[in-house]
């Protein structure tokens, strides 16, 4: 139980698999769809909110994909009591080192963290998220096809269900979780959409602040233009 929880953001992984580089799934682009933000966020805090805090997420936050104060204190309020506070858990630091070897770390950026190693945050959740498998030789008894030996124990393998790693170093399903592949699959998808949100929730609106602005430059340099031809119009 030494290295139980090591540090996802601590700990520098390389995504290979028996000596290959293992390839990335492309996460499925949710970052517009509200109603995907709005299940993920869910996901996040039944699922992952236990033992992960996102303390540089605060619950009133959620109104930006849609929620209001009484949808967020009804269905998604668990470790606060007010939506104004941030996205803590319960378990203090020190006794998580002490129970589990490390303490788990918290993911409010955790997509733009692996997105500075890998390139996309979003694959590397998405791919990781769904390649557990169960080996009995770790002392949770999952081990991840891309994060070689992690600590941390399959938390959705009740819907999911069990995977095991044959020879050929692929992937089976052996005994069927609560979701289909396909409905876990979007599950995901949508879980890796929020974490990606976390990390910038003005994301799309700087980027719509961004096509506006570059709109409002086009035609000021329409402007530009047209006023200097009719200044040098009679200088030769």
């Amino acid at each position: 139980m030494k290295k139980l929880m090591l540090s996802l953001l601590a700990v520098p992984v390389l995504a290979f698999a028996a000596g290959a580089e293992l390839h990335l799934d492309k996460a499925p682009d949710k970052a517009g769809d509200v109603a995907a933000l709005q299940r993920g966020a869910k996901v996040f805090i039944n699922y992952c909110l236990n033992c992960h805090s996102a303390s540089y997420m605060r619950y009133n936050r959620l109104h930006d994909i849609g929620l209001t104060d009484a949808q967020i204190r009804d269905n998604l309020l668990f470790a606060a009591d007010k939506v104004g506070e941030p996205m803590r858990i319960a378990m203090q630091r020190a006794d998580a080192k002490q129970w589990f070897g490390a303490a788990p770390p918290d993911l409010t950026v955790i997509a733009r963290a692996r997105a500075s190693e890998f390139g996309s945050g979003s694959d590397w959740l998405y791919t990781y998220l769904r390649t557990f498998y169960r080996d009995d030789t770790r002392p949770t008894g999952w081990n991840n096809l891309v994060f070689a030996n992690v600590g941390m124990p399959h938390v959705l393998w009740e819907l999911q269900g069990e995977q095991v790693l044959g020879e050929d170093h692929a992937l089976t399903l052996a005994k069927p979780g609560k979701l289909s592949v396909q409905d876990f699959d979007a599950m995901v998808g949508d879980l890796v959409a929020y974490l990606k949100y976390m990390g910038e929730p003005v994301a799309e609106l700087r980027k719509r602040l961004g096509i506006a602005v570059l709109l409002g430059l086009a035609v000021l340099l329409a402007f530009s233009y047209a006023l200097k031809r009719e200044y040098w119009k009679d200088i030769h």
